[in-house]
């Protein structure tokens, strides 16, 4: 089973806006690192989410791959 790691009052999943100003990137680069699955997303009926852990994960990619 698979369990979070966030803080009780972060939420699981954000809208697109809310994550693109947690990364400090625009919109626009948000659809593109979408679109390249560099961040996975989910839908919640026809609303697109942004995982949490999806932002951690690409963040500690980009941190992998400068120490590289």
């Amino acid at each position: 089973m698979n369990t979070t790691t966030t803080a009780p009052d972060t939420p699981l999943l954000y809208t697109l806006p809310e994550a693109a100003a947690l990364l400090r990137i625009s919109r626009t680069k948000l659809y593109e690192l979408l679109t390249a699955n560099q961040i996975e997303s989910v839908y919640i009926g026809r609303s697109r989410k942004v995982p949490a852990t999806a932002l951690d994960a690409y963040v500690n990619r980009l941190c992998t791959a400068r120490k590289e």
